[in-house]
């Protein structure tokens, strides 16, 4: 072991490894620790090149241990040794005999190579890159900070986005993989990408099996955090620096006018419950990172083992430093939280009126104009959409909005009210002190059926995640149109069509936010299965040859973003009132709100450019001969949209559009109509 170097006392803040012109700040929390050292590695070796006994009466200040190295080696790495007591009744899990990851540190020092981690190899060390950030040219970047109610996202994966052969990115599942593809990401029309969790994690520590090959299954998703402040290390190239790779796809994404919104867990982290690896947090304060009942087992409100004791003071400020981090370091725009309802709960699980988190972070001035999205539920059973306890500009995830929709499109009964509700911008959630904004509107997600799978399967097919077929929601929602699963019956391929452009439709026609699924716009498939967040193949990744081949339902696809972005009547900034809008039945001006009814139109009128939108579904399974407004004005009404139709029938362009010559519409079963009609001079 090699001699220690000089060091000094140091001091506590800010926690983590912080470079000076004379050496390096070493801080950590721990409050019942009874003895600190930190360990410095070369790159390649397990066993530490240094180790330095930190003195509690003098590197420590309160709960905080610090020290300061005035030379370091050259690329050194480093851990840390923690011991006390270990009394797991108690929640006290210290043990010597690990080396443990700064919660603090910047970059993850883990293999390059996707697929290299250890699987399951709770002996494995984790450590951390001391000083990792290089100089980077911002130039003249900024937040492009485009108003909440604009936003068109687009929910992907970094690796599966151009991981498949057929992306020909020289780049292939990294953050530059995504800048090749920018140019497509505008012509599709998104201008918000929100990023499948980026923060480390490992991708081996799945130990189940592909049921059919027997090849082992991954943690592909990334919803199992092994470190909160480094970006995940498999997603750059292996052949520069890794932050500066992600600064790199932030600065392009941004010059192209689209933001970055991350998906994160603060929910749990990947060390589990009591049989899980101590990688991190339950080395350093076990009882202070994590919820526990009196006799020291873990709450699992996330599902995944453990629970993030979120309103912890500590913990909470951890949360705060790590959001700002992204913020300012990586210049992110915002952020999903998922399982969001989790930072609601006090450490003792309860569900708080006035969550310190959400307040530290709805409050904080670094995190102002930052997107924020809660997933306001979690694993177990608190179900929060409409009443998220948070104010200012949080959103959430609208899983009523979901489900109303995907129901009310296949033909289910009493919904006809709850669409229309839903695609006002759904008030009855978001009215009293919020805007339609509020509400992330989406049909599918990653998690769960896909566009094209939501319209040819009625039960999931998750057999090759190797648990049986026991995983996943059994309630979809969905309907295979007459066939499970694949089929060549002409009739029912065609209907599935309409089904999908019907979904893609009222999504753009909704007052509030629309979030999309990476490859619905082409029909990506994954076979009826629902959680695929195991498998790391074509059955996930962008196909960018099935794109190439099936071009028809992508053009309807960017088409109608194309038309919700030209019309701003679609994403107002208040509620829908009394001469914003008039609801039809198959007669105008008289809704069909029956438990029977599965019709329903309404027109939205815009007072601005002076024209009239109206717009139809009939989700009966016979058409239906309905009776459309008298148009204002002298104009009469386009036919812009008929999701009857085939491509290139289906959406046409305004200039092409043909005027309606009747006043009697026959819109086929399962189908819908979108007309405009100006009543002024055309000024739009």
């Amino acid at each position: 072991m090699q001699s220690p170097p000089k060091t000094s006392r140091g001091f506590p803040f800010p926690f983590g490894p912080t470079e000076h012109p004379k050496g390096t700040n070493f801080s950590l929390f721990t409050n019942h620790a009874i003895a600190v050292s930190l360990c410095l590695f070369k790159a390649g070796h397990s066993t530490p090149l240094i180790e330095i006994p930190l003195n509690p009466k003098i590197n420590r200040t309160g709960d905080v241990w610090h020290i300061f190295i005035y030379e370091l080696p050259d690329d050194a790495l480093y851990g840390y040794r923690v011991d006390g007591p270990n009394d797991p009744e108690k929640g006290l899990t210290f043990d010597n005999r690990n080396i443990l990851l700064d919660p603090y540190c910047k970059l993850v020092a883990s293999n390059p190579i996707w697929g290299s981690s250890p699987q399951k190899d709770v002996s494995h060390i984790q450590k951390g890159v001391v000083d990792p950030i290089e100089p980077f040219h911002w130039e003249d970047d900024a937040h492009p900070n485009i108003p909440m109610k604009e936003l068109i996202i687009y929910e992907m994966h970094v690796r599966g986005f151009t991981q498949d052969p057929s992306s020909n990115s020289p780049q292939k599942g990294s953050f530059l993989g995504i800048i090749d593809k920018i140019p497509y990401l505008k012509e599709l029309g998104i201008n918000a990408i929100e990023l499948m969790p980026i923060y480390e994690f490992n991708e081996r520590d799945n130990v189940l099996f592909h049921a059919i090959t027997g090849e082992p299954l991954y943690q592909y998703w990334g919803y199992s955090t092994v470190n909160f402040f480094s970006p995940m290390v498999r997603y750059g190239t292996g052949k520069g620096n890794l932050l500066n790779e992600l600064k790199t796809l932030v600065k392009a994404l941004h010059a192209n006018g689209i933001e970055v919104i991350l998906d994160v867990v603060y929910n749990h982290t990947a060390e589990g419950n009591g049989d899980g690896p101590t990688l991190s947090f339950k080395g350093f304060e076990n009882s202070v990172y994590y919820m526990l009942s009196p006799d020291g087992h873990y709450y699992n409100f996330s599902g995944c083992g453990n629970t993030f004791n979120c309103n912890n003071p500590i913990v909470r400020e951890f949360i705060r430093d790590s959001l700002r981090y992204w913020v300012k370091e990586m210049h992110i725009d915002g952020f999903r939280f998922d399982l969001a309802s989790i930072m609601t709960r006090s450490p003792e699980g309860v569900p708080l009126e006035r969550p310190p988190l959400i307040e530290a972070i709805t409050e904080d001035p670094i995190l102002a104009n930052t997107k924020l999205i809660a997933e306001a539920w979690d694993a177990a059973g608190l179900y929060q959409v409409g009443s998220f306890p948070a104010s200012g500009e949080w959103a959430e995830w609208n899983g009523k909005y979901r489900d109303e929709a995907r129901n009310f499109i296949k033909g289910a009964d009493n919904l006809a009210g709850n669409f229309a509700t839903r695609i006002s911008g759904s008030e009855d959630l978001y009215g009293k002190s919020r805007t339609p904004a509020q509400s992330i509107n989406f049909i599918t997600a990653h998690d769960g059926f896909t566009l094209a799978d939501l319209v040819s399967y009625n039960h999931k097919h998750n057999k090759e995640n190797g648990e049986k077929n026991r995983d996943g929601t059994n309630d979809n929602h969905s309907w295979n149109c007459g066939a499970e699963g694949e089929t060549t019956n002409k009739n029912i391929l065609a209907l599935r069509r309409r089904q999908m452009r019907n979904y893609h439709l009222a999504l753009m026609v909704s007052q509030g936010v629309p979030m999309l699924l990476m490859g619905d716009e082409y029909g990506h498939t994954k076979y009826g299965n629902n959680n695929s967040w195991g498998h790391d193949s074509r059955l996930n990744w962008f196909q960018w040859d099935t794109l190439e081949k099936s071009p028809e339902f992508f053009r309807f696809y960017k088409m109608v973003i194309a038309f919700r972005k030209a019309h701003p009547v679609l994403f107002r900034s208040k509620f829908l009132r009394e001469g914003d809008v008039t609801w039809h039945g198959k007669e105008p001006d008289h809704p069909d709100w029956g438990p029977k009814s599965r019709f329903v139109a309404f027109t939205l009128p815009d007072p601005i450019y002076h024209y009239d939108l109206y717009v139809a579904f009939n989700a009966f399974y016979r058409p239906t001969t309905l009776k459309i407004p008298k148009p204002k004005g002298g104009h009469p009404w386009l036919q812009i949209i008929d999701t009857s139709n085939e491509s290139p029938k289906d959406i046409v362009e305004e200039a092409e559009a043909k005027p309606l010559t009747k006043h009697t519409y026959t819109l086929p079963a399962y189908s819908a109509l979108l007309l405009k009609s100006y009543w002024g001079k055309k000024s739009h």
